[in-house]
């Protein structure tokens, strides 16, 4: 039987490759955006040339009610959740003095409550066969820290936190709950770099190189298939970070 797959955060960048990589394997995709409709729906129409069909749903993952009504329309439509890829995040480059109050409780809603809501919604289905994947997209800077990224930084060091709380608490029901903190990845968010911050970047990197989408979409592949990795934080970082 096919199984089936929310990932938030869908339509672009980590999102669109991981997406990519499990529809071709033949595994049912809810791609979720919220402002990236377009890139979305191009996504949905270059998949159908290869006779891949995918479903596209727009929900703002900061808000429950949105969330619940992407999961009940894949349990009305498939019958059950299998994997959950926590992929939607924003960032923010700001020194901390200057973080206001607004700021603060934006980042935290769509990195952190979205990721407790989502997988909230989902879960329920998951303990009800004894079985899922769960799979969240962090970052280096939850593990290191980032100068000018307090906010963002915090957000996702909640993301591990909460990936090996889960671990341990849905291990018993074979859930599996792991965290990908990537490095650099040439996506969107990171395109403010310049030229020369991004060649700085690469001379600090053993691999002298920055990472590409499909990187952090071979790690969810090999994830969704093991049976025996829990409670893991895995940074693909090119020993940005060792």
């Amino acid at each position: 039987m096919e199984r089936v797959a929310i990932v938030t955060g869908g339509s672009r960048g980590i999102g669109r490759a991981i997406v990519e990589d499990l529809a071709r394997k033949n595994i049912k995709i809810i791609a979720n955006y919220n402002q990236s409709e377009e890139k979305a729906r191009k996504l949905k129409e270059e998949l159908e040339k290869e006779n891949i069909s995918i479903d596209i749903f727009k929900a703002d993952v900061s808000k429950r009610e949105q969330v619940k009504a992407m999961v009940d329309y894949t349990i009305k439509k498939y019958g059950k959740i299998d994997i959950l890829i926590n992929n939607a995040g924003i960032d923010q480059e700001k020194m901390f003095q200057d973080i206001t109050d607004e700021d603060w409780d934006k980042i935290v809603k769509v990195n952190l409550y979205s990721v407790f809501c989502t997988t909230q919604e989902v879960i329920k289905y998951m303990l009800n066969k004894k079985d899922g994947c769960i799979i969240n997209i962090s970052s280096i800077y939850g593990i290191s820290g980032g100068s000018c990224a307090v906010a963002y930084s915090a957000t996702k060091a909640g993301i591990d936190g909460m990936t090996k709380s889960l671990a341990k608490e849905l291990g018993p029901s074979n859930i599996r709950v792991n965290s990908i903190a990537p490095g650099y990845i040439n996506t969107d968010m990171n395109k403010r770099y310049s030229k020369e911050e991004i060649e700085q970047i690469k001379e600090e990197t053993p691999l002298v190189k920055i990472g590409k989408p499909e990187d952090i979409a071979k790690c969810i592949e090999w994830l969704v298939d093991d049976n025996f990795t829990t409670g893991q934080v895995i940074s693909i970082n090119g020993g940005w970070e060792i």
